[in-house]
């Protein structure tokens, strides 16, 4: 029986293309809002687009962040995507405007220091050694699109604590998180749904660990 996944509908974009790619993926996927189904699904799902203060204000319309913790104390898988993976920091400064994240992980989202922003298109990673969620995928490019992120030279990698797996990228000559394994938690700046091969055995290695 495949695993069962939540997607959270708190009305940010990109909501169906991570729901087809999840499918494609192996997951039984339901788009949702319901808390119930959230917390009974084997994986949740938190994809992300536009500002950091607005997707907190839709996570919190949906109870989202009591979810997402609650999940995590329980041990069970979340996935974060994009500004979903942002939003699992502490806090976001965009704009001048600061906004409290749902703080499952240390540090501060602020704008990438490279000359050219966005940072938008295809983009190697490193992955963290003995990374579960990028197994097979020495080498791979994922899609990004994005103007902030967690950069490195605020957050040293020992910053996160012990036992997490930090995956870096670079843009501009400056290091940022590309992606996280916490625990329960995994998350990713860039767009797995939108990575092709590599995005769907991510998400794959992924769906794998919920059953």
């Amino acid at each position: 029986m495949s695993p069962t996944v939540a997607v959270l509908d708190y009305g940010s974009g990109n909501l169906h293309s991570a729901t087809r790619a999840l499918a494609a993926a192996g997951a039984e996927v339901v788009l949702t809002a319901d808390a119930e189904a959230c917390l009974a699904a084997d994986g949740l799902v938190v994809p992300g687009v536009g500002a950091f203060a607005a997707c907190m204000d839709g996570l919190a319309a949906v109870d989202g962040p009591r979810i997402v913790r609650e999940r995590l104390a329980a041990g069970r898988p979340v996935l974060g995507i994009c500004v979903g993976h942002q939003v699992m920091f502490g806090r976001g400064v965009e704009h001048g405007v600061e906004a409290a994240g749902v703080g499952v992980l240390p540090g501060v989202v602020e704008r990438l220091d490279a000359a050219r922003l966005p940072h938008m298109g295809w983009n190697l990673v490193e992955p963290a050694e003995g990374s579960a969620l990028f197994a097979g995928l020495a080498g791979a490019r994922f899609y990004f699109v994005h103007s902030y992120g967690v950069r490195a030279a605020a957050l040293p990698e020992a910053g996160l604590g012990e036992g997490v797996r930090v995956t870096w990228a670079e843009h501009g000559g400056d290091r940022f998180v590309a992606a996280v394994e916490a625990g329960a938690l995994s998350s990713t700046q860039f767009h797995p749904e939108k990575s092709g091969a590599a995005g769907a055995r991510l998400l794959r290695n992924w769906i794998a660990s919920l059953s």
